[in-house]
This record gives structure tokens, sequence and C-alpha cells, in this order.
């Protein structure tokens, strides 16, 4: 019986988060959980020795900070006086930073600013913050490689499946042509919930209590969700740097419970489909209502659940990969801090 070698050489990570909010929370929680399967299995072990909040400001703590006294809400002192990203790291002496700040769709910044001081500094990038890879990509990643680092970015599509590393590690050779997917799986609750009868507005509250809608939905119903993470699949998987302006968005606002009521009882659903097709050395990007036949595996998914269908040159048929939730259950900040943690042993195990 085979079973997994185990590494003996252990080596000690100094970990910065930026951002501690659901997300940054649930991954300092994934990581006091893993820590000895870290340590057994892939010779890790780590210390967060800088967290940094607009609320906290830059703290940084070479020796490490306490985990679990922080997520009890207890600050610790910081032990020097970090006045911006890269004293703070310089401070903390960080080997990875997480990266895990609210979207600026339109900029991607200032997260931008922060990897990149980060990259500069000798530390590996770990991202769940989708702007940077739409505007920033290239630039990003060859400063990576140049300085012998990892700029990472699983979390920011599809939270829990593991869309890029699985295309980028797994399919080698070939040349992506098409993807259609379910990407937001906020517009998906508040179709179904129309579909049983409820309007736009109970529909998106309905989707807010379920913890997957903001206050303000309008990034999710008017199709930036969907646009700007299409334009991340294009950048990385394309190699082609789709802009914002060039996806066609169209949002869900205009959709009628009757109307979507009897297209599910004709076995033709509507759902806020993200589509990318290669035409020549172009990409014609599309997020936008569609009627799904019966047979098409996006009519099938449920709720909350997303769907990812990626057609190669060289592959028939495509690839299908569904991140599948039970009715009323959502992926959340755990599944995107687990993404997190993954890239950083991807990281580091390189």
């Amino acid at each position: 019986m085979h079973t997994k070698e185990r590494k003996t050489e252990i080596k000690t990570y100094n970990l910065c988060i930026l951002g501690f909010g659901n997300v940054g929370r649930a991954l300092a929680r994934h990581l006091l959980a893993k820590r000895e399967d870290l340590r057994n299995e892939y010779g890790i072990e780590w210390r967060v020795t800088g967290v940094a909040t607009r609320r906290m400001g830059w703290i940084a703590d070479p020796q490490g900070i306490d985990l679990e006294a922080l997520l009890a809400g207890n600050v610790p002192p910081t032990q020097t006086e970090p006045r911006d990203v890269q004293e703070w790291l310089q401070a903390a002496q960080a080997d990875v930073l997480f990266e895990l700040t609210s979207t600026n769709p339109q900029t991607g910044q200032p997260a931008i600013d922060y990897m990149r001081t980060a990259l500069e500094l000798g530390a590996h990038v770990v991202t769940a913050n989708k702007g940077p890879v739409v505007h920033a990509y290239v630039e990003l990643e060859e400063l990576a490689q140049r300085k012998g680092k990892r700029f990472l970015f699983e979390a920011t599509v599809m939270a829990g499946a593991p869309i890029f590393s699985l295309y980028q590690n797994s399919l080698p050779a070939t040349k992506l042509m098409r993807f259609r997917g379910l990407l937001n799986a906020t517009s998906n609750v508040i179709i179904n919930e129309m579909e049983q009868g409820k309007n736009f507005a109970e529909a998106v509250k309905r989707a807010q209590e379920l913890g997957i809608a903001e206050t303000d939905p309008s990034l999710d119903v008017d199709g930036w969700d969907a646009t700007v993470k299409l334009c991340a699949i294009a950048n990385v998987l394309m190699d082609v740097p789709l802009k914002l302006e060039e996806v066609q968005r169209e949002g869900i606002r205009e959709l009628q419970p009757a109307e979507l009521q009897r297209a599910r009882a004709a076995g033709t659903p509507y759902k806020q489909v993200a589509t990318l097709e290669r035409v020549g050395q172009d990409v014609v990007a599309r997020v936008q209502t569609e009627q799904v036949e019966a047979g098409d595996p996006l009519a099938a998914v449920s709720p909350a659940s997303m769907l990812a269908h990626m057609e190669m040159d060289i592959v028939p048929g495509g690839l299908t990969v569904t991140l599948h939730l039970p009715e009323d259950e959502t992926a959340g900040p755990d599944a995107t801090a687990y993404d997190v943690m993954a890239d950083f042993i991807r990281a580091v195990s390189a």
C-alpha cells in the first residue's frame, strides 16, 4: 500500500495579511486548523508577522502575532510604527503577502501598488482581489518571475473550484478557444427566487439574507462581477488583455417573474451567462441573460452553484467544472479563503 511521503525538512514562512475581513478571518481559521497538516505533509511552518486594516492600521511583529487572540478581537500592540505598506512588509520581514482588500474593478488600485511593492521586496503574493488580475496581470506576473516569486489568484474566480491552476497545470500545450459559464452566484439566486414568484426587490433581499449579496448589489445584478471575472480569465488563460469596456454587459434588473416562471416551466430557464470566444486574434466577450436548453449543463445548476465550461483546440468536447452547492447554501468566505491557502502551498512548494 502506497502512502504519501511526509516532508522531513521544515521551513518557516512569515505571513502578512492585508485586509482582515470575512476572508482574512476565514484564512486565519484555516491556517490554524491545518497547521499540523501543513507541517507534516508539506514541510510548511508559518507565523503571521503582519496584519493590516483601515481600523487596526499597520501591525507588524517579526516574532509572530497571536492569531487566536486576534480572531477573538484582541488587537496586539505593534512592535514598530510602519507608515505604509513598504515599511510594514519590511518590519514584518514578509515572505508571503495575502492581499485581501476590496476589489476596485475600474483600476485595480491601490492593490496593484501593494502587490508590486511586495514582489519588489521578495515576497510571494497571493490574492482574492480581481482588480489587479484584470489591470496588471502581465506586469505583476513578469515581476514575480524576475524576482523568483509567485503571483497567484485562484480565489478570484469561482472560489472553491481550481479554474486557473487546473487549466495551467493539467492542460499543457492547449489553447483555450471558448469559455462559457455561470460566474455570479448572486444573480443565480435572484433569478431562482423570482422563478418562485418573488419580485426583484424581494429576491435581492433573500440573496442578502443568504450572505452572498452586498447591501448595494449593483456589481452582481448589473453584470459587473461576471465581467471582471471574464477579463481575468481572458488575460490569464487566453493571453488577451481584455478590458472591461470591451465586454458586452447586460444585467438582470429587467427580468420579470412571470416570464422567468414560464421559461422554467418550459424547461428553458434564464441564466446570467458569461462567454468568451476567440475570433481570429481577438476575443468576443459578453455577459447576458440567456434562455438555456434543458440539456445544457447550465440549466441544471442549483441556485448558488457555479459552472465553467472550457473548450480547447485539441481536446474534443471540452472540460466542465462545477462548484455544486445544495440549495440555500453558499460558498462564502471559507471557500475563498481555502483557495488563498491552497495558493500559499503552491507558492512555497514550487
